[in-house]
């Protein structure tokens, strides 16, 4: 048991994870698959359900605050199909009204008719997978679109009734210069997002990249990228609030702002992660079966979880800092118990050492990363390991 703080609800959002791709990228580490037949989408939205119903002990009474469908390319699915699963949430969760609900989607799987479908289903916020507006790297990035189709996305976005899209793009490609990742960022404000998401290629375990790693940029470029990227970003409204996320006023990403200051998440779908707190105060994580095919069969028999894991008081405190050093504003003390409903005094000793160190500043009852310590944010989170 965990809880020594009087126990205050926590925000649950729900994640949906869709893992078919049409080509698998060479960079990527997700749950993904590439849909060599056809996707079995009726067979996949009767699993998401039969997993979703075997979870709703675990979440009796509470509200649902933002709904995440993720993948794999969630829009590879019809509209038909994303209005059914929708349309099956409703009639399950305690979803309060106007909730931001966002689906990812990548451009070479645009069309018209398909996203306006989508917006009449009731996603309100998609997340476009752009990462270039360049030939060269959306080349060697492994992407089945151009920069054409990249440059449209935006455009069909917004003619289907959209007002609230993120574009998400990388630095620190194979080759780049200063100017080609600096005119991607001129590309991506032109199209108006409210929210962009940008941050730096990383050579990930069980990837291509990792096994026949390309020529990328050196420390010294990239940092001269994330400077003077960071600079025209903010010349052009969008606030960094957190590592890789800029946002224009009150355009934050609700369901991204939950994961990272320690709220709980239900995760349904192949490979999908949950976080839940339950009436004790006790934290469990859970995933759920990756290949697509064992999660079907598995969610069939009411047993999609593939790991259940307690969190031990050590585990909570890592994860809270893990999670909320990211963000530009930190947290506050309240904060750190109510999520966790532990005692404050479980982390100050150490976050006074941070503060001696410069990495850390106090003002009031709040605690964020300073200049120095938001660029060395695992610096601040390895001191509670």
């Amino acid at each position: 048991m965990l809880n020594t703080v009087a126990p205050e609800p926590i925000p649950l959002s729900l994640y949906i994870h869709i893992p078919w791709c049409i080509k698998k990228c060479p960079y990527c580490d997700f749950n993904s698959h590439e849909a060599r037949n056809e996707i079995p989408e009726e067979r996949y939205l009767k699993a998401l359900i039969q997993d979703l119903e075997n979870e709703l002990p675990n979440i009796w009474g509470r509200s649902i605050e933002s709904i995440f469908i993720g993948g794999g390319t969630p829009s590879l699915f019809s509209a038909k199909g994303i209005d059914k699963l929708l349309r099956s949430l409703r009639e399950r969760l305690n979803i309060r009204p106007n909730i931001e609900i966002t689906m990812e989607a990548n451009p070479g799987t645009f069309e018209q008719a398909k996203f306006s479908g989508f917006r009449q289903a009731g996603i309100n916020r998609l997340s476009i997978g752009v990462q270039s507006y360049n030939d060269n790297h959306l080349k060697r990035l492994g992407r089945i679109h151009g920069s054409e189709e990249a440059l449209k996305a935006a455009e069909i976005v917004q003619n289907s009734g959209f007002d609230n899209f993120n574009l998400d793009l990388m630095f620190g490609l194979p080759k780049q210069t200063i100017n080609e990742a600096l005119d991607d960022l001129h590309q991506a404000i032109k199209a108006k997002p409210n929210h962009i998401s940008w941050y730096q290629l990383t050579i990930e375990e069980n990837t291509l990249f990792h096994y026949s790693p390309p020529p990328v940029p050196n420390d010294e470029l990239i940092w001269n990228i994330q400077q003077q990227g960071q600079s025209l970003l903010k010349e052009a409204g969008y606030e960094q609030y957190e590592v890789s996320a800029y946002a224009q006023k009150k355009q934050q990403s609700q369901h991204n702002m939950n994961y990272w200051q320690f709220g709980d998440y239900l995760g349904v779908g192949a490979g999908a992660h949950g976080k839940i707190t339950m009436p004790d105060g006790s934290i469990t994580r859970h995933t759920k079966f990756r290949h697509p095919e064992e999660y079907m069969k598995q969610a069939e028999k009411n047993k999609a979880r593939s790991t259940e894991k307690p969190l031990k008081k050590d585990d909570v405190t890592f994860e809270f800092m893990l999670n909320i050093a990211r963000l530009k504003n930190g947290f506050t003390a309240e904060l750190f118990e109510k999520r966790t409903w532990m005692e404050f005094t479980e982390i100050k000793d150490k976050l006074d050492t941070l503060i001696e160190d410069g990495l850390i500043l106090k003002k009031g009852n709040n605690y964020k990363p300073s200049e120095k310590g938001f660029l060395f944010v695992n610096d601040i989170v390895n001191r509670f390991l």
